[in-house]
């Protein structure tokens, strides 16, 4: 496995408050920098990690063991993102401008002239994830939001990747300085718990962006609400991301449907937010035999390299505590970093919640029920999901319709006949779900939505047009 590797020293607590009132100092100059002008900025960011080349990729490539063809392509994500937001804040419509102009003729009072826009938060602090070391890391979507929003960003860089976390923050702030932006706009911080702290506690911080486990966002979350002026934490925690396979779809493509399900699990060794981890079925000779199709998929699948070697550990001790579970039924054990299957009935797993608890990695449980009531019953005792998704044909059609209502409660985004890992970067992509998936389902942290985290609502009343922001001066 490989490790984090020691070369950055972490940011003593004098220097976490030097980087985050930095951003405060430069939180007003920078709201005020134009749309065109932070376009061209987030524009400029892309350039410099792609003018990175190879370096950037090696680097990630050494730290993470992910591979360099994954690595090429989260790179084009994570350019692509930045590129997205410039575009998106090229024009003032992502700002939902409303203007209700007065009638002073209006009886029995006057209508007063009120217009309503969107004003960055202030400085957001952004965590990097592990398991993106570009795409949710430094350079992220977090990151590209909040600048996309005019808010300054600290992110606290993860310790897994620290030299690949170091480069792009160098590209960020070659890009501060090519474009004129306030000193400040950026920083980065680096460390442990204790500097993750210092900085949601820090009053320059005024919301955070999380990418992680439950644990750490919900700590991060109970901290900021603790706080004397409590601030927002936008985590995105992960999830089982349930896959319901209909009658029908099993009886006409059991083949194509256990290889898609195994191919899912194990993509990028398991180490994705959107891994399958439950599939559900009803119980019967042909969801028994669709579990040894996937099950005989999961064995000849090259067990990878995991992301360091806690997160190894981890999943060595959840696959084992799952085999030594007395209700679970073991299809394929998995060792070290192998893919895993067992399977339970779902009278069992909705009398055991660890069982729908996430395992990080390639390992799935299957759930065994006896009809489409039981169905709905797993559905519905599921917590908040990321995905969740349902196989059917024609024919079960009519047990989708009674099924979707609760995979619509339960999840963020409803997939039909696909898989849920391959998140698209679009405007009407949702990538966040009921707690705790996330601690704010009404937002996403990826597509262009993901913008309005970290602003928020301001109206003017009664104001000449020429004090009022640009986009709110139409007569």
């Amino acid at each position: 496995m490989p490790e984090a590797l020691s070369l950055q020293p972490s940011s003593s607590p004098s220097e976490v408050q030097a980087i985050a009132k930095a951003a405060g100092r430069a939180a007003a100059a920078y709201a005020a920098v134009s749309g065109p002008d932070r376009a061209r900025f987030l524009d400029r960011i892309a350039e410099r990690l792609e003018e990175l080349g190879d370096e950037l990729l090696q680097t990630a490539h050494r730290e993470t063991s992910l591979p360099l063809p994954r690595l090429q392509g989260e790179r084009g994500r994570t350019c692509g993102q930045l590129r997205t937001f410039a575009e998106l804040i090229r024009s003032e419509t992502w700002r939902d401008v409303r203007i209700d102009p007065s009638d002073r003729d209006r009886k029995p009072l006057p209508k007063p002239d009120l217009r309503r826009t969107q004003v960055p938060l202030g400085p957001v602090a952004v965590f990097g994830a592990s398991n993106f070391p570009l795409a949710f890391s430094v350079p992220g979507g977090d990151t590209a939001s909040a600048l996309a929003a005019g808010c300054p960003v600290v992110v606290k860089a993860h310790p897994a990747h620290p030299e690949t976390s170091r480069l792009a923050a160098d590209a960020i702030l070659g890009a501060v300085a090519d474009c004129g932006m306030p000193e400040g706009t950026f920083g980065v911080v680096w460390g442990g718990r204790e500097t993750g702290e210092a900085l949601v506690t820090d009053p320059n911080i005024y919301a955070v962006g999380f990418t992680g486990s439950l644990r750490g966002g919900r700590a991060l979350f109970d901290l900021a609400a603790r706080r004397e002026r409590p601030i927002p934490v936008f985590a995105e925690m992960g999830s089982v991301n349930p896959v319901f396979a209909m009658p029908g779809a099993i009886a006409a493509r059991a083949e194509t449907l256990a290889k898609g399900y195994a191919d899912s699990l194990t993509l990028g060794v398991g180490q994705f937010c959107t891994n399958p981890g439950v599939l559900i079925g009803l119980d019967g000779p042909e969801f028994e035999a669709l579990l040894r199709a996937v099950a005989e998929h999961l064995q000849a699948a090259t067990p990878g390299t995991m992301l360091y070697e806690a997160i190894h550990e981890a999943y060595v001790a959840g696959v084992q505590a799952r085999r030594e579970h007395p209700q679970l039924v073991a299809h394929c054990g998995g060792e070290g970093t192998a893919a895993a299957l067992f399977s339970v009935s779902a009278k069992e797993f909705l009398a055991h919640p660890t069982l729908q608890e996430e395992l990080f990695g390639p390992s799935a449980v299957a759930v065994r029920c006896q009809d489409a009531d039981e169905m709905r019953a797993v559905a519905d005792a599921l917590e908040g999901q990321l995905t969740a998704t349902v196989h059917f044909e024609p024919d079960d059609t009519e047990a989708v319709r009674t099924l979707l209502p609760s995979l619509v409660r339960m999840a963020g985004r409803v997939v039909a006949n696909g898989f849920p890992t391959g998140v698209e970067v679009s405007p009407a992509m949702q990538h966040g779900g009921p707690y705790p998936a996330t601690t704010d389902s009404r937002t996403t942290s990826v597509g262009t939505a993901a913008i309005l985290r970290f602003v928020r609502p301001v109206a003017f009343q009664d104001f000449p047009l020429e004090l009022l922001p640009e986009e709110l001066r139409a007569e």
